[in-house]
């Protein structure tokens, strides 16, 4: 048995993978791990990753071997590697690229050859559902596939254990010249960070059929925009950028204008009041998914189709709607990048993001980017308020499905939020919370503003404007935060009800203050004390705890 004390890792036998960050060869060990495992916690002293099929066929489409792996990984273990994580890991790095996808000799357009690796291989998929509905013959020996069956044949597969790998190339789109400005229209000095250039680079591999499609991870205030625009000028042909509301559209138009020697009259907007399509498109997923009613078909969902798009961005990839993926698995002809801060999806969807969007091609945890100071450092607050008497009482009364959202909108919430709000008076305080009727009870209470998905695009703007400026000091928020509100001068957030245990939202928010800046980033979750709200609290705070952030739990007294 090998016993290596002074190395800086312990593989267990159910995958997890156990790191000292106190250890010298701990940037190695986390670079190397960031590879091919997830980060799932990653509080002060030990980091924990988890080796499951998808981070291994993610790690094989970036060109990791097994060997590199195993060994590698070997140097790095205090003890042997137990036997059955390396069987999951030859099994599974050896499954990846036993099926191909190339492109076709004669009709690219209409066919992409499907290669196996083996006799026995080929019988496998064929037994499948998926090669039994999906391919065809390609003469006497070879299979061939519809193109557009190119994305649910990948999808379908790997759900039966089958990552497919995808060489078969992309077509061009129309070409459309464009550079990084060295200077903002602002007059500021403007260059990508390395990591920014780092991701793309990992993402285009240099123009090779097994890059141009994947999703690049990094936390909120980083910079995902940047590495859009990076990736833009890096393809340049014309782009379709799917973001999740319209104040995200504006604010991806403002950053194209900003940042690249785009001019004004090539960036088209399509959204539910305009339906510009121009070499630059910014849409909502929520117009793609808009239908007259249940049974209609979606009727934006051709301006997929109706362009030469040379690369689709989509940012907030986990939180893709259906209907969109569905789209994405038509159009694998064309470039793809995901942007995201979390690939946490609530609904387990995440092998449909690798299978259609592309795999994971880089990650940055959101500690390297504090230590050097481009995000902001944060501290995390739960402060738990008990109800009064005669609300405990109608609490106890009601019915589970009842309880959470009661929990929710405790009244005695309220003089909490009056204290922190005073307590940060200097600051730029964001109040976020899910329902609205208690949102609008704080509106009055504090005489603050309150913006909500109904809020006029007119009206975001000019809240947003006010709140940059520091003439406006406190904005109260709805669900539309959780998506990407450009506030960078927001270093408080107050958050007073979520989407029970949602850690996917517990990031979002959070990410709402991590913009660099002169004061620390404050966030704090009221809660009710004793009730289901808590129980769930628990779930989102286990999550920020394991991810390094620092998480104090305060108590109130009860209201007199």
């Amino acid at each position: 048995m090998q016993v290596n004390p002074s190395n800086p890792i312990i593989v267990q036998g159910d995958g997890k993978v156990l790191l000292e960050t106190q250890h010298t060869e701990f940037d190695r060990a986390r670079d190397f791990l960031a590879r091919f495992a997830e980060l799932e916690a990653s509080p002060d002293l030990l980091h924990t990753y988890r080796i499951s099929p998808l981070s291994l066929w993610n790690a094989a489409s970036a060109g990791m071997e097994r060997d590199e792996i195993v060994e590698t990984l070997r140097g790095l273990s205090k003890f042997d590697i137990p036997a059955d994580v390396l069987g999951n890991i030859t099994d599974t790095i050896g499954r990846f690229g036993l099926v191909q996808l190339q492109a076709h000799p004669e009709t690219p357009r209409q066919w992409i050859r499907v290669v196996f690796a083996t006799a026995y291989i080929e019988k496998l998929i064929k037994n499948t559902d998926a090669g039994r509905e999906l391919l065809q013959r390609d003469g006497r020996r070879d299979w061939k596939l519809a193109a557009g069956m190119r994305g649910m044949f990948k999808q379908r597969l790997l759900l039966e254990g089958w990552p497919v790998q995808d060489l078969a190339g992309f077509a061009d789109g129309e070409p459309l010249p464009l550079k990084l400005r060295e200077r903002t229209l602002g007059g500021q000095d403007f260059s990508p960070r390395d990591y920014q250039r780092a991701a793309v680079k990992r993402w285009f591999m240099d123009g090779h059929p097994a890059g141009g499609h994947g999703v690049v991870v990094l936390p909120c205030g980083a910079g995902k925009t940047i590495v859009a625009l990076t990736a833009m000028t890096t393809v340049q042909q014309h782009t379709l950028v799917l973001c999740n509301n319209e104040t995200a559209v504006h604010q991806w138009v403002r950053e194209c204008l900003d940042k690249t020697t785009i001019h004004e009259s090539q960036i088209g907007i399509y959204s539910g009041k305009s339906k510009e399509i121009r070499p630059i498109t910014v849409a909502t997923y929520q117009v793609l998914t808009w239908r007259r009613s249940r049974d209609a078909d979606y009727e934006h969902l051709h301006l997929f189709r109706d362009h030469n798009w040379g690369l689709l961005v989509y940012d907030e990839v986990h939180l893709l709607p259906a209907p969109v993926f569905g789209a994405t698995a038509e159009l694998q002809g064309c470039r793809r990048l995901g942007l995201t801060a979390t690939l946490i999806r609530e609904d387990g969807r995440e092998g449909d993001v690798f299978s259609l969007v592309g795999p994971k091609r880089y990650d940055l945890p959101w500690q390297l980017l504090e230590k050097r100071g481009f995000v902001a450092e944060a501290q995390c607050y739960e402060i738990r308020v008990p109800f009064t008497g005669r609300d405990r009482d109608r609490y106890e009364r009601s019915n589970n499905g009842q309880k959470f959202r009661f929990a929710s909108e405790n009244n005695a919430k309220i003089q909490v939020v009056r204290d922190l709000v005073n307590q940060h008076r200097e600051d730029h305080v964001l109040i976020i919370g899910t329902y609205l009727s208690q949102l609008e009870e704080l509106s009055r209470e504090l005489g603050a503003p309150l913006l909500t998905g109904s809020t006029p695009q007119s009206e975001r703007e000019r809240l947003f404007k006010d709140f940059r400026t520091g003439k406006l000091r406190r904005l109260i928020v709805s669900k539309v935060a959780n998506f990407a509100i450009d506030l960078p001068d927001a270093n408080v957030a107050i958050q007073v009800s979520g989407s029970f245990g949602s850690r996917q939202e517990e990031a979002q928010r959070l990410g709402r203050i991590l913009r660099p800046k002169d004061n620390p980033a404050t966030f704090y979750t009221v809660v009710t004390s004793d009730s289901k709200e808590q129980e769930f609290a628990m779930k989102r705070q286990l999550f920020l705890t394991e991810q390094g952030y620092r998480y104090f739990i305060e108590e109130r007294p009860a209201a007199k």
